[in-house]
């Protein structure tokens, strides 16, 4: 048995600590304690010692993004160093992992990175390991050992004939000088590479195009890059995780392991399993050269994806001690990689139901929350109505035997509903409605991405009926509470509601034509607002059952509150994908039309007022100018006015004198004119 209380921790540095790979690989060791791979049993005081956080792998690591929020399982992170700096630090390290299975531009760095690692060997303070993890694209090219049975897959002891793809050529050369680096002194360092399959789980990354596809359910099918028919060598991100620790926790005398499950799946079997448990099933097999058009994949995944490989992982199973996660592979495992998938990426469903009595608006804000969290509307019309002509559409094709069965069923399901709409004046029975509304809401799409129910169901039985969970043989009579299926029930109901006098205005508004087609007409309006009343009255209604199995309806008054903004706040964001890349460059336009019309709008209302300034100018110009000629006139008239009496008395009284005196003036000839005359002027007006 290990002994785990000399074990101490260790710090292990990992490169590219917030990229897919090394990420969930530093993640899965900070989780775990030195030695723990040594021995499968522990006794009680060593599992309480293998719990003890000081004797944790320590993470350190660089990062591409300086920006992003520090890695939490990460003891210091490292943001574009030096080479001198970054060797301190690996010089400070116990292990060193060395990732070049996601980004060729890391392999200079790996290569300096042992290199300058080993030119400081003697000044090594304890045995340091370095661990090279690379890909199997290394083996790409490399030949059958048995070409009569190309079936034998190839192990680690095939490791010299391997030959690589000739994209791939450097990753062989780092791991050549990784390995003949740690012959030298294997008491200070010991080398080590893992050859890598294609990675999966824990959110996928080569892969995720396909999950993606499949999640979406916007394409028909999920498409198969060329035949699909060759073997793709892969291992979970957990599985690799745990032969990294394996090596640190038992140095291995091999140095080379080729790290892949037990599977030979096929490309074409892996996108099948994705399809089926994703989406539809249906997959498509397309050229090669169209998987550029996808846009997400590169010509180095592609590489990836059409590689052709028999492997098998000897060593790994000889020599280490794994407790594998999906030693099966991808395909049998595929349920608990879809969940991981669903949660690294916070990739829920969101489920709604909406009601409230007629003209509350229940639809208007049901397609609302679609667009917003891009939902399936399930209105009970229009599902039923789908369901119609899917059934139509299906009587139309040729039977054989592979599809004879389902398109006999499918006919006598479609008979069964028109004889039903037959007979209830074109509608259906509540156990045909809730059948076709429970196999929507069973959907692959509506399970991946979630449903808004718009005003159903709309009485307890209903309900009870309809989110019935059926794998329960036979219901706890005990318990008070209806048992429900987990995956068919809505997480949130938003009872709307108003007064009856605000409804009865709504309908009154709408045009006669609209009014008509809904059966909003004044006689029928008010008979389905009292037959909504009578059964929201009921000793059990429909938001009974909800209260009943603890699923609490928020009530909105649609009166005084937005609705929509109400519902956003208590629902949260979104938990899908967000915008597609076209979905982002329309609503960029859309904003920068709006952002035009503003600014034209604003140029407009500018103008506008600078018109109205002038002309609110020019007009008080204009009166101004008239009030200043109408003074002006007034003044002169009054002037004129008042001098009329003067005149006459300058006439009378002071210009026959003056005039005397300029004539006495002129005979006389003074020196001074002037003086003369105003001597004369005052000499006569004294005589006055």
């Amino acid at each position: 048995m290990a002994n785990y209380s000399e074990s101490r921790s260790k710090r292990v540095f990992l490169n590219n600590i917030d990229s897919y790979s090394s990420k969930y690989i530093a993640q899965f060791l900070s989780s775990c304690v030195v030695g723990e791979s040594l021995n499968d049993e522990q006794e009680e005081e060593d599992k309480h010692e293998l719990s003890s956080e000081d004797r944790r792998f320590q993470i350190v690591g660089t990062v591409a993004n300086k920006e992003a929020k520090k890695q939490s399982f990460a003891l210091e992170e490292y943001w574009s160093l030096s080479r001198e700096k970054l060797l301190q630090c690996l010089m400070q390290c116990d292990v060193i992992v060395y990732n070049i299975t996601e980004h060729n531009d890391l392999i200079d760095e790996a290569t300096w990175a042992i290199s300058a690692l080993h030119s400081e060997i003697e000044h090594f303070g304890s045995t340091k390991t370095f661990i090279l993890l690379s890909t199997i694209m290394t083996w790409a090219m490399t030949k059958p050992a048995d070409p009569d049975d190309p079936d034998i897959p190839l192990t680690e002891d095939d490791y010299k004939r391997r030959r690589p793809h000739p994209n791939f050529k450097e990753h062989t050369s780092t791991e050549k000088l990784v390995l003949k680096l740690g012959k030298t002194k294997k008491s200070k360092l010991s080398t080590y590479v893992v050859t890598s399959g294609l990675q999966y789980g824990m959110g996928e990354n080569i892969f995720h195009f396909f999950f993606k596809t499949a999640w979406l359910g916007e394409l028909s099918s999920v498409p198969v890059f060329g035949p699909g028919t060759n073997i793709i060598p892969a291992i979970h991100i957990y599985d690799l995780a745990r032969v990294v620790q394996n090596i640190i926790d038992h140095k291995p005398k091999t140095h080379y392991f080729i790290a892949v499950d037990d599977s030979k799946n096929t490309f074409e079997d892996i996108v099948k399993a994705i399809a089926s448990t994703l989406g539809s099933g249906k997959i498509e097999n397309i050229p090669k050269e169209d998987a550029y058009g996808t846009k997400a994949v590169t010509e180095t995944d592609l590489l990836y994806l059409i590689v052709n490989l028999r492997t098998e992982s000897v060593f790994l199973k000889d020599r280490l001690n794994l407790h594998w996660d999906c030693e099966s592979g991808i395909v049998d495992n595929i349920l608990q990689v879809v969940e991981e998938y669903k949660q690294r990426r916070q990739l829920l469903p969101i489920k709604i139901c909406v009601l409230g009595p007629p003209a509350v608006g229940k639809s208007s804000v049901t397609v609302k929350l679609c667009r917003y969290y891009k939902l399936h509307h399930i209105d009970v019309d229009e599902t039923i109505n789908e369901k119609v002509r899917q059934l139509e559409l299906l009587e139309g094709n040729e039977k054989t035997s592979e599809n004879e069965e389902m398109l006999t069923g499918a006919e006598e399901q479609l008979k069964t509903l028109k004889n039903n709409m037959i007979q209830n004046d074109g509608q259906l029975d509540d156990q045909h409605v809730m059948y076709i509304i429970r196999e929507k809401l069973n959907s692959k799409p509506c399970r991946n991405q979630g449903f808004v129910l718009d005003g159903y169901p709309k009485t307890y039985t209903q309900a009870k009926e309809l989110f019935h969970d059926e794998n329960m043989e036979v219901e706890d009579t005990r318990s008070t509470l209806p048992q429900y299926n987990k995956v068919l029930i809505p997480e949130f109901v938003f009872s709307l509601d108003a007064t009856d006098e605000f409804l009865k205005e709504r309908a009154r508004s709408l045009p006669q034509n609209v009014a008509e087609e809904m059966h909003y007409t004044q006689d029928e309006f008010t008979e389905s607002l009292a037959k909504f009343r009578e059964t929201l009255a009921e000793d059990e209604s429909v938001l009974d059952y909800f209260d009943y199995v603890e699923i609490h309806p928020e009530y909105i008054d649609c009166e005084n509150v937005d609705t929509v903004e109400k519902i956003i706040k208590t629902v949260g964001r979104p938990k899908n994908y967000g915008l597609s890349p076209e979905e982002m460059e329309e609503e960029r336009k859309r904003k920068e039309n709006e952002w035009h019309q503003q600014l034209k709008q604003e140029e407009v209302e500018k103008e506008l007022r600078q018109r109205l300034e002038n002309d609110k100018m020019t007009a008080v110009l204009e009166e101004w100018n008239r009030n200043m000629a109408e003074v002006k006139k007034q003044e002169h008239e009054l002037l004129e006015t008042r001098s009329v009496p003067m005149r006459h008395y300058l006439m009378k009284y002071v210009m026959p004198t003056v005039i005397q005196g300029l004539m006495d003036c002129c005979k006389v000839k003074p020196d001074d004119p002037v003086d003369f005359l105003a001597e004369y002027l005052f000499r006569n007006n004294s005589d006055d």
